[in-house]
Formats: C-alpha cells, structure tokens, sequence
C-alpha cells in the first residue's frame, strides 16, 4: 500500500525535524485535511525554531482566523510585519499587513 503524502511529511519530519521547509509542508497538510489545530501547531514549532520563515507568519494567521482565535492572529500578523520590515521583504509584508487590515 502507498503512503500517504501525509505519512511520508511525516517520516521526513521525524527524521529531521528541524528542517522548516518539511514542517511547512507538513502544516498545509493538516490544513487540507481540515485539521487547523495541528497545522497550528506545526506553524508555531515551524516559527519557534525559525522565525525568519515569513511565510508562515501569514499562514498561521490565517489558520487561527479560521479557528476564530482573532486576537492571536493579529498578534501574528504583527510579528510578521515586524520582521518582513526588518529584512525588507516588502511584498510579504504588504501581504500580512493586508490581512491584518482585514480583521
């Protein structure tokens, strides 16, 4: 039987699980399959073990948009602001404060 995409994120993850790409992927995984409490999860380890992965400052602000957590959301929205400022990365960043401005 073939592994699921899933399964195998997985296995790369528990093989390497500081590598933020694999996490990522991981993450949007979960979301696919309607499970927001776990992508969550991985976007927070995802930012705790590398907070300068921009990306993920939007998608797990979505993710707890969608889980009604607002305040959170906007708390991390704002720390992507912050940081895609700091690195000059203005497209994400216009890309975060456009979410941020719809809440």
């Amino acid at each position: 039987m073939e592994k699921s995409r899933r399964e195998v994120l997985e296995e790369y993850l528990a093989a390497s699980p500081n590598d933020s790409f694999v996490r990522y992927g991981l993450a949007q995984e979960y979301l696919q399959q309607g499970e927001a409490a776990k992508a969550v999860e991985q976007f927070q380890e995802l930012l705790r073990l590398n907070s300068s992965y921009a990306a993920a400052y939007y998608h797990l602000g979505q993710t707890l948009e969608k889980l009604g957590r607002l305040e959170q959301a906007r708390e991390i929205y704002g720390q992507g602001i912050e940081l895609t400022g700091q690195m000059g990365d203005l497209h994400a960043r216009s890309e975060l404060q456009a979410a941020l401005d719809l809440l």
